[in-house]
């Protein structure tokens, strides 16, 4: 267990909602942009920590996503391999190349695609993307989550949006932000 400071984090009362549940990941803190080509980045030290606290976080939660997609980036695959190890019973997961550095657009496509029939999708991706879909989706939620939201979503992030029209469902405005967390710094 880490003995640091306790992570930032706040969540709705709501449970089980009807529908669908995504689980939006932005991957770990990387190294900078002029170590490698872009799709090349590694984590960095501190993204490593952060994402095994990410995995922590997603099992106390007890959130249980029927599969995992994920940008094919080598930030984004590290950032879910080291995300797993906590993980009672890791999800399968895809790399899809349409997830890299992705539009929102690209990201409902392959969300719905992907999640047909499925009640829980994890999505690890990248900024901009990822930050401008979650906060599409969130038309509903507690002010300080949506506050926060609309503020930023850290590397190591997770946003959790309950859909109440499932997959359907991911049109903006139409989600409800139930959790967002990210690793104390």
């Amino acid at each position: 267990m880490s003995s640091g400071p306790a992570p930032h984090v706040t969540s709705s009362a709501s449970e089980g909602a009807a529908g669908s549940r995504l689980l939006l990941v932005r991957h770990a803190k990387a190294m900078p942009k002029d170590t490698a080509e872009d799709f090349e980045r590694s984590l960095s030290e501190r993204g490593r920590a952060d994402a095994h606290e990410t995995g922590r976080w997603l099992a106390e939660s007890g959130y249980e996503p029927n599969l995992a997609l994920c940008s094919p980036a080598r930030r984004t695959r590290q950032t879910w391999q080291l995300i797993t190890p906590a993980l009672t019973d890791p999800p399968p997961a895809v790399y899809d190349d349409r997830l890299y550095n992705a539009a929102p657009n690209a990201l409902v496509a392959v969300l719905t695609e992907r999640g047909a029939g499925l009640d829980c999708l994890l999505l690890v991706g990248h900024n901009s993307g990822i930050h401008e879909l979650a906060s599409a989706l969130c038309g509903t939620g507690p002010g300080d989550l949506l506050d926060r939201l609309r503020a930023g979503f850290p590397t190591s992030g997770v946003v959790v949006v309950d859909l109440p029209g499932g997959w359907d469902g991911l049109t903006p405005g139409e989600g409800r932000l139930t959790a967002f967390w990210s690793p104390a710094h």
